[in-house]
C-alpha cells in the first residue's frame, strides 16, 4: 500500500537568528523566526509524511506553546516523526521538496541537506530530493521577508 502527503511551511526572516535549512546552518544576514529552529524545509517534510498517514501535523505533535520545544532542533523532531511512522509499519518511498527563497543561493548546500535528511530518516539519499527556487522578486519571499517550502512524501507500507 502507498500513501502520498503534501507539506507546506513558511517562516519570517529576521536579523539575529541562524538560518537553518535541512539541518545545515547556512551563512546569511538573516535567519528564520520560529518557536523551534524554524527549519522550513524539515517542517514541510515532516508535515508531508504525517499528512500521508493521517497522523496530524507538527503543530499537533510539537506545539509552539510547549516550552520543551523552544529552539528545538528540527532534525531531532524529524527523528521522532520517523520513529512514529515506523511504529505504524510505514517507510519512506521518496520525498520531493522545494525551498522558495530569494537569497541566499542554496545550490551549494543542497547535497548536505539531502544527506542530513536521509540519515535522520534512515533511507538512501536517492530517496530525498531537495530543490530551491526564487519567486523572481515577487511576494514575501521575493522581497526577502521570509522563506517557504513545499514537500511531497510517498509512504510505503512495510
Amino acid at each position: 500500500m502507498f500513501r502520498i502527503g503534501h507539506g507546506y511551511d513558511v517562516h519570517k526572516l529576521v536579523e539575529g537568528r541562524k538560518l537553518i535549512l535541512g539541518g545545515i546552518e547556512i551563512p546569511h544576514v538573516t535567519g528564520l523566526l520560529g518557536h523551534s529552529d524554524a527549519d522550513v524545509l524539515v517542517h514541510a517534510i515532516m508535515d508531508a509524511m504525517l499528512g500521508a498517514l493521517a497522523m496530524g501535523d507538527i503543530g499537533h505533535l510539537f506545539p509552539d506553546n510547549d516550552d520543551s520545544f523552544k529552539d528545538a532542533d528540527s532534525m531531532k523532531l524529524m527523528a521522532e516523526v520517523c520513529r512514529r511512522i515506523r511504529a505504524e509499519g510505514w517507510e519512506i518511498g521518496n520525498i520531493d521538496a522545494t525551498i522558495i527563497a530569494q537569497a541566499p543561493k542554496l545550490a551549494p548546500h543542497i547535497m548536505a541537506m539531502r544527506e542530513n535528511i536521509a540519515k535522520v530518516c534512515g533511507c538512501d539519499v536517492s530517496q530525498i530530493s531537495v530543490k530551491a527556487t526564487t519567486e523572481e522578486h515577487l511576494g514575501f519571499t521575493g522581497e526577502k521577508l521570509g522563506m517557504s517550502a513545499h514537500a511531497v512524501a510517498l509512504m510505503c507500507k512495510v
